[in-house]
């Protein structure tokens, strides 16, 4: 077991996308911790990208942790009460990342269940286990990612807060590509095949 170093994340945002894919994304603190299996990505490569934050250069207060170099967490708010989770890549000055869509609950699912219906676990519906993770707001809910866990170095383990990824060798998988969910704004990157998912997986947020 090998958790993911800031060089595995200071390159190619494509690259890193289908990487993380099978990886496994901890959030731990002092009270608690929570791990899901990354199965769906989406690749965002500002300043050329009409659907990231960052394009053209923008660089407001919200997306300035994008030109941190690469590991960064970057979390931000969709719909004025949903949060997304994503991880920031490339070297410092090119603001790119990563959007985690989807995650395999792993470890406390019992916990998941508590944040995402109020419910333990063996008191959840089939289809309630299969939407505790599988979408990005749905995953934030669930591995109690919020504003607070919003620009925290990935790569740097402090005991209070931390967000990291792990690789434990699962490799036994096929990756597929496709358009990005929710981006028609973003005219021809709408047609991106930038979103990359775990063939076959249940907890894939759209087939």
């Amino acid at each position: 077991m090998k958790i993911l170093d800031r060089d595995f994340y200071i390159r190619d945002t494509i690259t890193v996308s289908k990487e993380l894919l099978g990886k496994v994304l901890v959030h731990k603190t002092e009270d608690f911790s929570v791990a899901g299996r990354i199965v769906e990505t989406e690749a965002y490569l500002g300043p050329e990208d009409k659907a990231a934050h960052s394009y053209g250069g923008r660089k407001t207060p919200r997306v300035e942790v994008m030109y941190n170099q690469g590991g960064w967490s970057y979390i931000f708010t969709i719909y004025g009460m949903y949060q997304c989770f994503n991880i920031v890549t490339e070297k410092q000055g090119l603001p790119q990342a990563v959007l985690i869509r989807a995650l395999e609950p792993v470890d406390n699912v019992e916990l998941m269940a508590q944040r995402r219906f109020s419910k333990s676990y063996r008191d959840i519906s089939s289809r309630q286990i299969k939407d505790l993770t599988n979408g990005p707001g749905k995953l934030c809910i669930a591995m109690a990612l919020g504003k607070e866990q919003n620009k925290i170095d990935m790569c740097v383990k402090n005991g209070m807060d931390d967000i990291y990824v792990w690789d434990d060798g699962y490799k036994d998988f096929d990756i597929e590509a496709s358009a990005r969910i929710n981006i028609d704004y973003a005219e021809e990157y709408v047609h991106k095949p930038w979103r990359f998912t775990i063939k076959g997986n249940k907890y894939v947020s759209k087939a």
